[in-house]
This record gives C-alpha cells, sequence and structure tokens, in this order.
C-alpha cells in the first residue's frame, strides 16, 4: 500500500480577506497526475460549552448569512491573529452571552472540514459563570438561550441544532456533564 503523503507543487493565494483567504495548491499524490484544491486560509476558531450552576447550558441564537437562517448554537467564534485560543474562548463567551467564567477547561477540539479548510476549533467547557458582557461585535445580533443539560441530545435528534461545533463540543464534554450536574444541589 503506498503511503498517504501529498507532494505540494505550486500554491497560489488568490484572496485575502478580512478573516480568512483562499489558496489554490497544485499537488500530487505519490506518482499519481497533479491535483488541484481550492483551501481556505482560517486562523481558528473556538467553541464554548458554558454551564450554569443548576445544569443549564447556555446557547445563542444568531443570523448566519452564509445559510440564510438563524442558527441556534454555542457560543463561538475565531481567533484574532496571533491571539491565544483560552484569550479568544474568554472573549467571545463575554461578547455572545454576557458571562464571563470563573472556570474555562480546554477538552479538545476538531478540524472543521480539513478537506477544504485550515480551520481548527479549540472545545472549551466554560463554569462558574457570572455577567460581564463585553459589546457583540458589528453585524451581530444574539440571543441568549438556556437549555436544560439533559434537552440537548434530543435537540440533536430532532434537528434543533445542527451546527457540527455545538454538536462536536456538547457530546466532547457530555461525560463531564453528566458527572458534574447530577451532583448539583437540586433548585
Amino acid at each position: 500500500m503506498e503511503p498517504l503523503t501529498g507532494n505540494t507543487i505550486s500554491s497560489k493565494r488568490v484572496h485575502n480577506g478580512q478573516r480568512i483567504s483562499l489558496r489554490v495548491d497544485e499537488y500530487s499524490l505519490g506518482d499519481r497526475a497533479p491535483v488541484q484544491k481550492e483551501i481556505i486560509e482560517h486562523p481558528g476558531s473556538v467553541v464554548i460549552l458554558p454551564v450554569t450552576d443548576d445544569g443549564q447550558i447556555l446557547l445563542v441564537r444568531q443570523w448566519r448569512q452564509a445559510i440564510r437562517e438563524v442558527v441556534l448554537e454555542a457560543p463561538s467564534g475565531t481567533r484574532e491573529p496571533g491571539e491565544d485560543p483560552l484569550t479568544t474562548a474568554h472573549r467571545e463567551l463575554r461578547e455572545e452571552t454576557g458571562f464571563e467564567a470563573g472556570s474555562m477547561t480546554p477538552i479538545g477540539g476538531s478540524w472543521v472540514a480539513p478537506g477544504y479548510s485550515t480551520e481548527f476549533t479549540y472545545a472549551y467547557l466554560a463554569r462558574d459563570l457570572r455577567e460581564n458582557p463585553l459589546p457583540q461585535d458589528a453585524g451581530e445580533d444574539i440571543q441568549t438561550v438556556s437549555v436544560p443539560v439533559e434537552k440537548i441530545g434530543s435537540m440533536i435528534r430532532d434537528r434543533e441544532l445542527q451546527d457540527q461545533m455545538t454538536i462536536a463540543v456538547y457530546h466532547i464534554a457530555s461525560t463531564i456533564i453528566d458527572r458534574t450536574v447530577s451532583h448539583a444541589p437540586p433548585r
């Protein structure tokens, strides 16, 4: 079996945007003929699963122009150039939910779409939440929605939650959440 490695022949940036760029790579796999691939260059992102003391998950509802729909999702955002992912997570949580976390635990991450993008998303579990808002970014109109943790699974199955980063961070965090929320004091 031949090794799964590619040989980049050329790479040309065809668009430089504020947040993303587009390049076209020509590459070959082993002795196969060269092919071209469009690649979105992305600085990376974060997704946060904020859990309140009483077992609620804070989600955000916002308009997503790319799909021209309102989406319910976990707070998330793009890293600024050179910004540490943890710093991004703290900033995005405050901008999108109005809360800051006393505890922001890294719980993994994933490539968003490695077939055509360089975006890697760092996942965090946010606890010990307290109000401390930052202004929302221009072009954002975000509403915070509180959902019981035990309802998230059925919301995914019923397609109320369709954002892959939200689904991923929930599944990554589910064993942590189940262990800690099940021992939360009753209201």
